[in-house]
């Protein structure tokens, strides 16, 4: 496209620069950081900044901006148009039923793991996530699983920048031990987390891939620990899962 066609917005299109600069290694920048990466001047990055501050897609504490939740709308859009969830919608509801428990689908944002489609169990006591909900990445087996799928420099860079927070007495503390369970999940191919968000609440997720093999979402079952078992964990409700995943990846 011709650049100076009439029917093209600069700033609009400048505008989708600053929101790409943000990504999973620098999810804050400074002013002079945004500049910088995208080559536009101070002053033509700070005015876009704010109006996307002022349309609630992004925030600023101090000196650095970030992206607020909002903004997973564009991809969620993106998603549907694509035809990607209508993919997977109806494999995690057969998944839920098959299980009776409840299914969700989760993308990393920042430092946390957000929920971006669910299908949640008919049962009296069933776990439930609003869909853009958000659970912080180091005590969810959504965030660990993405975690695992990342570069080593992103990794890096997460451990490096997380606070972690003690949410139960089963949270883990420690970085040392959270870099080797999220290598461990890697290594397997999926995470399993114990009562570490909320107590009485376990899970598991695997990742989803797509046609080329790169992770694109995590799959995931949320079950409460009266109900299913560790082992019930590993011999049941796993293969359910990683056969899904290969369901979803063989449709897209």
């Amino acid at each position: 496209m011709d650049v100076n066609d009439r029917d093209y917005v600069n700033s609009l299109a400048r505008g989708l620069e600053v929101i790409c600069a943000f990504t999973r290694a620098r999810p804050r920048m400074t002013l002079s950081d945004v500049a910088r990466a995208t080559g536009m001047t101070r002053a033509s990055a700070r005015r876009l900044l704010l109006t996307l501050v002022r349309e609630g897609y992004a925030e600023k504490a101090e000196k650095l901006f970030a992206l607020k939740p909002k903004v997973l709308q564009l991809g969620y859009s993106a998603l549907s148009s694509m035809g990607m969830l209508d993919i997977i919608q109806p494999i995690i509801n057969d998944l839920s039923k098959s299980l009776r428990e409840s299914v969700f689908v989760a993308v990393l944002t920042g430092e946390d793991a957000t929920y971006v489609a669910r299908a949640t169990a008919d049962r009296l006591m069933s776990v439930s996530f609003a869909m853009g909900g958000r659970a912080p990445a180091h005590a969810v087996s959504t965030g660990r699983m993405l975690l695992a799928m990342e570069p080593e420099a992103a990794l890096h860079a997460y451990l490096d920048r997380v606070t972690l927070e003690k949410l139960t007495p089963n949270t883990v503390m420690s970085k040392v031990k959270l870099r080797g369970l999220i290598e461990q999940a890697r290594a397997d191919g999926f995470a399993i987390v114990d009562q570490e968000l909320e107590v009485g609440l376990q899970s598991v997720s695997v990742p989803i891939r797509d046609g080329s093999g790169r992770t694109i979402a995590v799959l995931n079952v949320c079950c409460p620990t009266a109900r299913i078992s560790s082992e019930d964990m590993h011999r049941r409700i796993l293969p359910e899962l990683q056969a899904a995943s290969r369901r979803i990846t063989a449709a897209l």
